[in-house]
């Protein structure tokens, strides 16, 4: 079985923007519940509003893919299933190790998504002696004096970092240094990492601060619709004799 570290995605070699290989994930996704359903076949309109975007932009996406479909029938889905998947490697096994066990890295070894997308957890990897052997989504951890090892006899070249935010830096040097040329970090703290290493981040604080700046932005607006609406009501002086406001105010 081919393994991450002998073969890459082709998406870069082939010149498919990086904005259109953010949104290749969000088309499996939706066209593998379709396969689920045993859809056969779905038109860009309604598979663009299962992924979240608009249907022009998704009939430019595939066409980097050569993928163009057939007017009035539209797209093929298992065969979406397959070009797509081959195009983001997930039709290989992609061995990933997971640094940091504690309740964030936890959380994520216990995920059933990983074997059904492609990857495979190889190993879980944590600083902390009294960890090492206790198993986790019956994996054994193991201590991180063995990363290098680990990463060596597993050829793993994707790496994800779940440690607190001043062990991520380290960890990601010896993840580095030891081969891994992709990383994924849930640590609170930019990575520096050389040329040739793909870093993908994942902060879930700002994320909510976010939403925290858009709910702030709508209270402010409905605070001031309602202001706009006092403002506009028309006082107890402009009304008639019986309570209605006159046609023409008086001068």
């Amino acid at each position: 079985m081919a393994t991450g570290r002998t073969h890459r995605p082709a998406t870069r070699s082939r010149g498919i923007p990086e904005a259109t290989v953010a949104r290749l994930p969000l088309y499996l996704r939706a066209l593998t519940g379709l396969s689920e359903r045993s859809v056969p076949t779905v038109s860009s309109e309604e598979l663009a509003a299962a992924a979240g975007v608009n249907s022009a932009k998704l009939r430019k996406d595939f066409s980097y893919l050569g993928s163009y479909g057939t007017r009035g029938v539209g797209y093929d889905v298992e065969y979406l299933v397959y070009q797509i998947s081959r195009e983001l490697g997930l039709t290989q096994d992609w061995p990933v190790v997971i640094v940091g066990i504690g309740n964030l890295g936890a959380a994520l070894a216990n995920y059933g998504g990983f074997a059904s997308r492609g990857f495979r957890v190889a190993a879980l990897i944590d600083a902390d002696p009294a960890m090492a052997g206790k198993p986790v989504a019956g994996i054994p951890v193991q201590h991180s004096d063995e990363l290098e090892k680990i990463i060596e006899d597993n050829g793993v070249s994707i790496g994800v970092i779940a440690t607190p935010a001043g062990a991520a830096q380290p960890v990601c040097d010896r993840l580095v240094a030891a081969g891994v040329t992709s990383i994924l970090n849930f640590a609170p703290t930019v990575l520096s990492v050389p040329d040739g290493v793909d870093v993908r981040k994942v902060d879930l604080s700002i994320e909510l601060q976010i939403l925290a700046f858009h709910e702030q932005r709508k209270a402010g607006e409905e605070a001031a619709a309602e202001s706009a609406a006092v403002l506009r009501a028309p006082k107890e002086s402009e009304k008639g004799p019986d309570g209605d406001v006159p046609a023409v105010m008086p001068a």
